[in-house]
Order: structure tokens, then C-alpha cells, then sequence
């Protein structure tokens, strides 16, 4: 018999959702370009707020959204491949989940890196622009205007697609347990503890981050 688990605490879950706005509304301000670049900057001091919450959320977070809970040896990945992966691949993040997650973490950053230290030498000066050469700002900006949005295009549209396969191929929804933070399972499993007190040090969290960014920001004024 299946029990409910609580595996996605609610601010892993509102990290998930907000990223995606954020994604699509970094996507529109930078093509649109002109006025819209002042949203740009603010979606990306918004965006690194949101990833530097979600490294510090890798470790005190619930259980689930740990980086421990989803660090797989390439063993881990096999074993899942082949359909023989341990009962806690099949509660959070599988193992190819996991990649997704790590990549998708390091590509972001470096997004939002090259971004702040860019200078396009039209619409856009990033605000850390001055503490580096301008070559480097000029090959940062061309990595953020080309390599770096397509990696990030190609990892959005192959975690769908792998979403789609989970739920056409394996009848496993990944999205209902992102939405409302439980899945059923046939194996006992320790839930992620997602009370008052979580939701607060999440909180406390965001708050450190965003502060912080906003200091980081303010060095180039």
C-alpha cells in the first residue's frame, strides 16, 4: 500500500516555480533589449539571489532537497539506466535528475557571473564591469549572448522532455509532487520536515542572499 510522503518542502518548491518565471522574464527583457535591459539587471540580481538561497537550501534544507540526498556516483547512474536504481533515487531527484539540477545551478551562475562584469558597449554595462579588464568584459558578454543562453535553452528543453518521458513511459508525474510537495510511495521513507520553523529559516535565508546581492551590486555604483 502507497503512503503520501512530504518530499519537496514548500521553499524548494517555490524556488522551482520562481526560477521558471524568472528564466522566462531574463529571456523577454534580454531579446526585447532597450528599455527593457533595466528589468534585465533587476531579473538578474533577482535570479542570483534565488540560486545563492537555493546552494545555501542545498544544505539545510528538507531532506529531499539536500545536496547529499541527490549526490550519485556515476555507479548510481548506471545502475539507474539500466532500471535498477535504490529506493531513494525513486524519491527525489533520480540520478539523471541530479545532473540536470547540477548543471542547470553551475550554467545559471555563470550566466548572472558574466552578466555582472559584461559590457556590450551599446545598451548594457554590467555593474561590476569597471573591477575587470575590458576584454573580459567583452568575452563575457559574448559568452552570455551566445554560448551560454543556448546551454541554458538546451538544458531547459531537455529536462521537459525528460519530464514528458517520466510521465508518458514510466506513469511518473513529476510535476504534481513540485506543486504540492507529496508523492506516494511504497517503501518507507523519511519525509523533508516543511513546518513553520522551515519556512522561516527559508526565509532568513532569502533575506541573507538578497542582502547580500544587493551589496554586491552597489560595489560598482
Amino acid at each position: 500500500m502507497s503512503k503520501k510522503v512530504r518530499v519537496w518542502d514548500l521553499p524548494t518548491r517555490l524556488f522551482h516555480w520562481a526560477l521558471v518565471l524568472l528564466i522566462v522574464g531574463l529571456a523577454v527583457s534580454g531579446y526585447r533589449g532597450g528599455d527593457a535591459m533595466a528589468w534585465h539587471a533587476r531579473l538578474g540580481y533577482a535570479m542570483l539571489a534565488l540560486l545563492l538561497f537555493r546552494i545555501v537550501w542545498g544544505f539545510v534544507g528538507g531532506r529531499w532537497s539536500r545536496f547529499s540526498a541527490f549526490a550519485f556516483s556515476p555507479r548510481d547512474i548506471f545502475r539507474h539506466l539500466r532500471g535498477d536504481s535504490g529506493p531513494d533515487a525513486l524519491v527525489g531527484h533520480n540520478p539523471l535528475g541530479a545532473g540536470s539540477v547540477f548543471l542547470m545551478l553551475f550554467f545559471l551562475l555563470a550566466q548572472v557571473a558574466t552578466g555582472l562584469v559584461g559590457d556590450d558597449e551599446i545598451a548594457f554595462t554590467g555593474p561590476l564591469n569597471r573591477f575587470v579588464e575590458s576584454a573580459t568584459g567583452l568575452a563575457a558578454t559574448s559568452y552570455h549572448k551566445g554560448v551560454g543562453q543556448w546551454v541554458l535553452l538546451a538544458l531547459a528543453l531537455l529536462h521537459i522532455a525528460a519530464v514528458v518521458f517520466y510521465l508518458v513511459r514510466r506513469k511518473d508525474n513529476l510535476v504534481r509532487p513540485m506543486i504540492v510537495g507529496d508523492k506516494e510511495l511504497l517503501h518507507p521513507t523519511e519525509p523533508s520536515r516543511d513546518d513553520l520553523s522551515t519556512r522561516l529559516r527559508a526565509l532568513a535565508v532569502l533575506a541573507a542572499c538578497a542582502a547580500a546581492v544587493a551589496g554586491l551590486v552597489r560595489l560598482g555604483g
